[in-house]
């Protein structure tokens, strides 16, 4: 009796193994830098704070540190169902190629030999988004930078982020992402909504003219919208759901909205978790077919380390700043990111 007993113990054991081998998982990330600038004064933008004679005293010691800590996250973000770093990753809050360069080769990261697909923003500061991808997994077809155009109510150009797409092939099935850095609240959530809501209606525009070509489109957008999910420019602009029944083909998805229902976030302030940070995708993500990618699930990544050990702050993102004080942290967003599952050709 014993002997059976353990003979379908690992014959149970053996099955699920098999399972586990029979599908291929993808994670796509997101994380914002926090301010991922070189030592270099570029005169063109304002970056004066993030050089060494700067307020902020950012010293190629400082530098090298931050890549090391940023190298460090993307390197494990997803890794407890994956077991590896995320083949997709797209950031925000970064100065420039040359910075994602020195990021990918980094000896955290340049065994995952990461493309990069990245263009220069008008941001006044300089920050730009990007995408990261692994060259073993994806590979582009196509990509192209929005302009976002804003302007103040003097009628003065207020210049923030373009919005990237990229179209390419993961395993040789087409994926669009979308990475987004959406205007901040500066002077107040109510005053900056409007902001937000343009910024919401070009990736709604980006988004129905690639459906207008393919209904059935493969769409992730992904960024810091420095709105949360149940904000306007989600629920009345892009019209997310919460819910993943019901939905046309031509529906967005948004798994973060249920995470944010119950407390999770991405970032604090005074007290109060936001989910900036997110990730959404057209309903055809959702269809669940074994031969092709679909949705499986989503998460934020916080390990211990990321977050401040003490203090007022405890619990919170561990920032590389903090009132005003070089703290040597990581990021003051965790990163988010979700999974693509498929069942794996034998």
């Amino acid at each position: 009796m014993r002997l059976l007993f353990l003979l379908c113990f690992f014959s149970a054991l053996l099955t699920c193994a098999q399972e586990a081998d029979s599908y291929q998982i993808r994670t796509v990330a997101f994380y914002n830098l926090e301010n991922l600038f070189d030592t270099k004064n570029d005169t063109l933008i304002f970056d004066d704070d993030r050089t060494p004679e700067g307020k902020d005293k950012w010293t190629e010691e400082r530098y090298l540190n931050k890549l090391e800590n940023m190298s460090k996250v993307i390197s494990e973000i997803g890794s407890t169902d994956n077991k590896t770093a995320p083949d997709i990753v797209g950031v925000c809050e970064v100065e420039n190629l040359g910075v994602l360069e020195d990021l990918v080769h980094h000896k955290n990261l340049t065994k995952f030999n990461y493309g990069i697909v990245h263009y220069e923003s008008p941001d006044e500061r300089g920050i730009d988004v990007a995408l990261l991808y692994k060259k073993s997994a994806f590979v582009p077809v196509n990509f192209n930078s929005h302009r976002l155009l804003l302007f103040n109510l003097e009628g003065k150009r207020d210049y923030t982020r373009d919005q990237l797409i990229v179209e390419g092939l993961l395993d040789n099935e087409k994926i669009y992402f979308m990475v987004n850095h959406w205007p901040s609240r500066s002077g107040g959530e109510a005053r900056s909504r409007p902001f937000r809501l343009k910024a919401a209606k070009l990736n709604k525009r980006i988004i129905d003219s690639v459906q207008r070509q393919y209904v059935n489109a493969k769409i992730i957008s992904m960024g810091d919208f420095n709105d949360d999910p149940i904000d306007p420019s989600f629920k009345k602009i892009l019209q997310v759901e919460k819910n993943n029944k019901n939905l046309d083909s031509l529906s967005l998805y948004g798994p973060m909205e249920k995470l944010y229902k119950k407390g999770r976030g991405s970032l604090a302030y005074r007290d109060k978790w936001n989910l900036f940070d997110q990730l959404y995708m057209t309903s055809s993500l959702l269809d669940n077919k074994r031969e092709s990618y679909s949705y499986w699930k989503v998460g934020i990544f916080s390990p211990e380390y990321l977050m401040d050990p003490k203090g007022k702050y405890k619990g919170y993102p561990l920032r590389t700043y903090a009132g005003g004080s070089y703290i040597g942290g990581y990021s003051d967003h965790f990163p988010v990111y979700l999974h693509l599952v498929k069942k794996a050709n034998p």
